[in-house]
C-alpha cells in the first residue's frame, strides 16, 4: 500500500472510531459527582468500597482490576493472591508503594497526583471491595479500628 493510500486508510479509521466512541459508551448514567468529588482538603467523600475503587484505583488498575502497562506499570488486582492479605492492602493503600501513591492522610501526597486521601472506614471499605471482588474470594472483612491499628506504628493519622 502507497503511502497515500495508507495516510487516507488511517483518517478513515479514525473517523470511523470518533463517530462510534459515543455509541460504545451507551447509555450508562454518569457517576454521582457530589459522591465522587473530594473535599477541599482532599478527602475522598465516597464511603462505598467499589464507589472508591472507581473514583481512586480503576484510573490505574482499570475498571475490572486487570491491571495496565504504559506510563507505569499497574499490577491486576482481579485474581491476585496478594488480596488474601488485607494487611498488605492497607499498607499498600495508606503508605504508598513503588509508583502508587499514598493515600494515607492530606500529608501523604505525592505532587503529581491530585491531593486526595481516605480515612480508615473508607480503606476498610476498598479493602474489603478488592478482597471479595474482581475474581477474589477472601470474604474476611477488615474493620476500621483494624486499619487504625495498622496505621499506628507509622503515625499517619488523617
Amino acid at each position: 500500500m502507497n503511502t497515500h493510500r495508507q495516510a487516507f486508510f488511517r483518517r478513515g479509521l479514525l473517523a470511523v472510531a470518533l463517530v462510534a466512541l459515543p455509541v460504545a459508551a451507551g447509555d450508562a448514567p454518569p457517576p454521582d459527582a457530589a459522591t465522587l468529588r473530594a473535599s477541599a482538603d482532599g478527602k475522598i467523600q465516597a464511603t462505598d468500597g467499589k464507589a472508591i475503587y472507581e473514583q481512586v484505583c480503576q484510573g490505574c488498575h482499570m475498571p475490572e482490576g486487570r491491571g495496565a502497562v504504559g506510563g507505569g506499570s499497574y499490577p491486576a488486582l482481579a485474581n491476585n493472591p496478594a488480596t488474601a492479605s488485607a494487611p498488605y492492602l492497607v499498607l499498600t493503600i495508606v503508605n504508598g508503594r513503588r509508583n502508587m501513591p499514598a493515600f494515607g492522610s492530606e500529608r501523604s501526597q505525592e505532587l503529581f497526583v491530585a491531593q486526595s486521601w481516605m480515612d480508615d472506614t473508607q480503606v476498610a471499605a476498598v479493602v474489603n471491595y478488592l478482597r471479595s471482588n474482581l475474581g477474589n474470594d477472601y470474604p474476611e472483612p477488615i474493620s476500621a479500628a483494624d486499619v487504625a491499628a495498622l496505621r499506628a506504628p507509622n503515625g499517619d493519622r488523617p
